[in-house]
């Protein structure tokens, strides 16, 4: 897939790889993040992009390729796709990278499908980013009961990395305090867009998981921070952040490359069988004179 090929590899800024079901420790989250998005031409997305993408990943899995990655589709913003693949270090993404450069064969399958999606887009970036411990919240890293994530980009203003790390400390406390459901996974920019930057990323197994965040969880919130605490909170939040947008994005199964545990644990998502052909009816019988 065009976003492991060395020759398309890039930089930006997105989004990441995190979600869902059983919790997961935080040593199991990818170190290393590589975010490739695509800019979708007006009415080319949906069964016309799955195509497209459904190259890659047939070429992936008929090498065995061992990078897995997830796709996604925008919900709010501009048309794009993301594709987020995690690796645990920068060398592991050297040695898949090395793969490709010594397989004739996936590199001139990734070159032809890379040829045939661009028909059908306008833009194509792509980010590297790291995973902090610190400032991320019961991260989930088990993916395979997941639909949806909410990316948040965060842009801290210079000088105040320290008030960032202040700020979100409160925050987690308060969700601690609260007992929400609250989790997220929190990456740093390293390379492709300016310093400072920061992305929040969690994952719902459906919008009720939404509708519960905005409503009971934050009221609770509210509740353990009480009216002091949101005061301080805010004024360092003012005083700390330069700008935040948050996204909403849902999985594409048809669009992404994962492993065969994650098919396991949910095939009817990631692997659905065809559906089945109406039966044929019988031709009826010719009448003839007597």
């Amino acid at each position: 897939m065009k976003r492991i090929n060395p020759i398309l590899l890039g930089l930006s800024l997105a989004v990441a790889c995190s979600s869902m079901a059983a919790a997961q420790e935080t040593a199991s989250m990818p170190k290393v993040l590589q975010i490739t998005r695509e800019f979708i031409k007006p009415y080319k997305s949906g069964a016309a992009h799955d195509k497209t993408e459904s190259a890659f990943v047939a070429a992936m899995s008929k090498a065995k390729f061992p990078a897995y990655y997830v796709g996604l589709d925008s919900l709010s913003g501009k048309s794009r796709a993301l594709f987020l693949t995690g690796y645990e270090s920068f060398a592991d993404w050297e040695k898949d990278n090395k793969i490709v450069d010594k397989n004739p064969a996936l590199a001139a399958e990734l070159e032809r499908a890379s040829i045939a999606d661009g028909e059908l887009l306008d833009e194509v970036d792509s980010g590297v980013f790291t995973f902090s411990e610190e400032l991320s919240y019961r991260p989930h890293a088990d993916i395979s009961h997941a639909r949806y994530m909410e990316i948040t980009e965060f842009h801290i203003r210079l000088g105040h990395t320290g008030d960032w790390h202040k700020l979100t400390t409160m925050y987690k406390d308060a969700q601690e305090k609260a007992g929400t459901s609250a989790h997220w996974a929190t990456y740093e920019a390293a390379y492709g867009t300016s310093g400072g930057t920061y992305l929040s990323i969690s994952g719902d197994t459906s919008m009720a998981d939404i509708d519960k965040g905005y409503g009971e969880d934050g009221k609770k919130f509210m509740a353990a921070l009480g009216e002091d605490g949101m005061k301080e909170l805010d004024k360092l939040y003012g005083a700390t952040v330069e700008s935040a947008n948050t996204q909403l994005f849902a999985i594409n199964p048809k669009q992404s490359y994962v492993s065969p545990e994650t098919i396991k644990a949910d095939p009817e998502f990631w692997a659905p069988k065809p559906a089945a052909k109406p039966a044929v009816k019988p031709a009826a019988a010719e009448k003839k004179t007597p």
